[in-house]
């Protein structure tokens, strides 16, 4: 639907997102640039000075905690703001309920919402019927993906197996056979102890469960010596990745009820919990180009006992992270 506004003092916001940090599906930039385009010939005296821009970049469309979303919702409660365009309906959010919740928000506050992709304004009651079923199909992609990538995780986990990648201290990735998940042959491994890594990794325990602290282990690593695979010296962030790596736990009674009580999804029976393989944790962390993983909470772990030797004791382990 075109629209004029003779108010010059009106603000139109722009809101962009992009999940990660990367050079494939549209930009933060290219995203400002097409809603600009579109604003242009409908709002004939806002320029450029009465746009304000908002972008969250590194930001999952899976809930509205992202800061600039934050800023640009604030304005839009003090009366700054008369409408909203981004690029497409899932810059804005995947969810079905949070989306709801800000259509009726916004229409509270008098401010239009449009989305210039799908063509939506939800200044038209069509345009806003159209919004809330262009979202339910949003999130069904959504929830499909993240579906067929769990059920991908499922089959990987029922062979506790290694699956690629730089192998952790105290151990060593030997290959032994291949995985056809979701179509696609994989590599499965099989983590071997490599005895004088192993020992290092129980004195890294032993020492932090005595001090308590991450300062005054790394401390001792560099005073006595003692190397990572890479042979550098020990640091906070190497000894912390140690301390909070499932792989070392052993798999027996105390780890079997810790995980339960955690919520795990334990792709294991009670009994494969033996008091000698170790722990195999997918889907542990959020990955990001250019920044540092970050830790899942342990209800989106994926968990199997793994074919590898466990190195610390469930009890130990679970201290340390405690």
């Amino acid at each position: 639907m075109k629209q004029t506004k003779e108010n010059t003092e009106e603000q139109i916001a722009i809101y962009s997102r992009k999940s990660r940090y990367t050079g494939k599906g549209e930009s933060i930039e290219n995203q400002i640039e097409l809603c600009k385009q579109y604003i242009r010939p409908r709002y004939l005296n806002c320029n450029d000075e009465g746009i304000l821009i908002y972008e969250d970049e590194g930001f999952s469309g899976g809930n509205m905690e992202r800061p600039e979303f934050k800023k640009m919702m604030a304005e839009a409660r003090a009366k700054k703001i008369s409408a909203i365009v981004c690029y497409r309906l899932d810059r804005i959010s995947r969810n079905i309920g949070d989306f709801a919740k800000l259509i009726e928000e916004l229409d509270g506050l008098n401010v239009s919402f449009i989305s210039i992709k799908e063509q939506f304004d939800t200044s038209s009651p069509m345009g806003r019927a159209m919004m809330y079923i262009s979202s339910v199909f949003s999130q069904l992609e959504r929830e499909t993906i993240a579906e067929r990538i769990r059920d991908n995780m499922h089959e990987l986990s029922k062979t506790g197996r290694w699956l690629g990648g730089t192998s952790p201290t105290g151990y060593k990735s030997e290959e032994v056979k291949d995985v056809t998940i979701d179509g696609k042959i994989k590599k499965a491994c099989m983590l071997e102890i490599i005895p004088e890594e192993a020992d290092i990794i129980k004195q890294i325990y032993k020492v932090f469960l005595e001090t308590n602290s991450l300062t005054k282990t790394e401390t001792y690593f560099i005073q006595n010596g003692y190397k990572t695979k890479n042979e550098k010296l020990f640091t906070r962030f190497a000894l912390r990745n140690i301390l909070t790596n499932p792989v070392y736990m052993i798999a027996d009674e105390d780890a079997y009820h810790y995980l339960i009580e955690n919520d795990v999804d334990l792709f294991a029976e009670k009994i494969d919990f033996d008091s000698k393989r170790g722990i195999m944790a997918y889907n542990r962390t959020i990955q990001k180009s250019g920044k540092a993983n970050q830790m899942r909470p342990m209800d989106e772990w994926i968990v199997a006992v793994g074919k590898h030797a466990g190195l610390i004791k469930g009890t130990e382990w679970i201290k340390v992270q405690e």
